[in-house]
């Protein structure tokens, strides 16, 4: 598997329709980030929120640690949702599509349960992720 440090847009591929489907629906995904040896470490769930085409996901807690400081240093991790796995490169977004991304959080957990995840320190945890050819 290449290197996910080398961010090339050529090296991403658009969402198919099931797979947004599927992350749409799902309540919770779980994300694994590279370790050094080159392998992945164990799953951690999440949230996960799907904004037109684009998926998105937060820390509550801005870390530079755990599964996000692992995604982002790597720019790249791997999601499951049910028994489907699936390589995505990992972008930092920052607070640009808050508005739309806190919109999805809101409608997905409901106002109450996303209150954490739409806060601005986690707005400003945002990432974008798109599948790895």
């Amino acid at each position: 598997m290449p290197d996910g440090r080398s961010r090339v847009a050529g090296d991403s591929a658009p969402w198919s329709s099931e797979q947004l489907r599927d992350l749409s629906a799902a309540i919770e995904v779980e994300v694994s980030v590279p370790r050094r040896d080159g392998g992945f470490g164990r799953w951690t769930t999440i949230w996960v929120a799907v904004a037109g085409t684009g998926v998105f996901v937060r820390t509550w807690r801005r870390r530079e640690t755990g599964w996000y400081g692992g995604a982002v240093r790597a720019g790249h991790a791997r999601i499951r949702v049910g028994e489907r796995a699936v390589d995505v490169i990992v972008e930092a977004t920052g607070e640009t599509d808050a508005a739309t991304v806190d919109a999805a959080y809101r409608s997905k957990y409901g106002d109450l349960a996303a209150r954490s995840m739409v806060a601005a320190e986690a707005a400003a945890s945002t990432l974008r992720l798109t599948p790895r050819r």
